[in-house]
């Protein structure tokens, strides 16, 4: 089959299209790929940067986490999936068996291994996941759209940790498709949103989702409307950049009281003054990695099938999987979602 491999520790990927056939175990399920959607980690994988290299792949693999597709083989040991389910992939496999999986944060499973990093993933025709990453996509909801799932499930769980957002002034800082998602995930739910976001096509998309935006966050406060200045400050704000220098006028923005959840992983350490922020102004910093299982897949899907949150919004570009270089360029420039389609 043609698939997207990763085989040395160094910058590029491989497109080959004679890789072995993927081959199912008893708990396996064997899905025909329909899209696959790329992110910010597969451009750092490619570049090999600091970030890439921290998640300690497995190589040889087949790259690529967020994807969706339909069931053509199932392990002998598999009871609730049969030939011709549409499924999407949660990506992280947690063991099941530690102190944070048996106490409902299997999100942060120190045993969890990623698909497409530790074990083949869906930048290919067809790949093999175990059953229990598998998860069902409605009718209405077609399968370019179930490809956004897992990227929009992170966002999700960021507003599941922010706390309720109807009536709240939230800040987004950073509007790549996880940030566009939390706007999308904001303006239904009720909240105010705010969007800062330097990438001019970015943030005319954030604008036609509902959200004042601004270029930079030296204008944050600019765009506030009088009952958050009259508060203090926004109630929420998620970072989704993962530039290192932004959080202190971010928390400089925000009330008394006030969260704030991170997203985008910085590339080096990041100062918090918390005598000033966390003591004094009882801001809360929370962070995100990942989906919760299943909260976050419970809570999004039904948005997505219902048409409240429109995913497909965020697709600028399809490509086949011969064009994987071509797509990780088009990642910094005016695209939103950059799909591989497998042909």
């Amino acid at each position: 089959m043609k698939a997207v491999v990763k085989s040395a520790a160094e910058p590029g990927f491989q497109v080959r299209d004679n890789h072995p056939d993927p081959t199912i175990g008893p708990e396996d399920v064997l899905v025909r790929v329909g899209a696959a959607s790329l992110c910010g980690t597969d451009r750092e994988l490619y570049e090999w940067t600091a970030s890439a290299q921290a998640f300690a792949l497995e190589l040889p693999v087949v790259l690529g986490h967020e994807g969706a597709g339909t069931v053509v083989d199932v392990g002998s040991s598999v009871r609730h999936w049969q030939v011709g389910d549409r499924v999407a992939f949660e990506s992280h496999l947690y063991c099941g068996h530690c102190h944070p999986c048996r106490t409902g944060s299997a999100h942060t499973c120190p045993r969890t291994r990623i698909l497409g990093m530790h074990f083949d993933g869906v930048f290919a025709e067809a790949v093999a996941v175990p059953q229990q990453l598998c998860v069902r996509v409605p009718a209405e909801v077609p399968i370019e759209t179930a490809a956004l799932l897992e990227s929009a499930g992170v966002a999700m769980h960021a507003i599941q940790r922010s706390g309720p957002v109807a009536g709240q002034s939230i800040l987004v800082n950073g509007c790549g498709p996880i940030g566009l998602a939390i706007t999308q995930l904001g303006v239904a739910m009720g909240a105010r949103v705010t969007a800062v976001e330097p990438n001019p096509f970015r943030r005319r998309t954030a604008a036609e989702f509902g959200a004042e935006v601004a270029a930079s966050s030296t204008e944050i406060l600019d765009l506030a409307d009088a009952s958050t200045l009259a508060r203090g400050g926004f109630d929420i704000a998620f970072e989704v950049s993962g530039v290192a220098g932004v959080l202190p006028p971010i928390l400089d923005s925000l009330r008394h009281e006030a969260t704030v959840v991170t997203i985008g992983h910085p590339g080096r350490p990041v100062s918090v003054d918390v005598a000033r922020h966390v003591n004094k102004r009882g801001i809360t910093l929370r962070g995100v990695f990942g989906r919760r299982l299943w909260d976050s897949w419970e809570e999004l899907i039904p948005l997505v099938a219902s048409g409240r949150v429109n995913l497909d919004r965020l697709v600028t570009h399809r490509l086949g999987l011969d064009a994987v270089d071509e797509a990780i360029g088009l990642l910094t420039g005016e695209a939103n979602k950059v799909l591989l389609i497998p042909r």
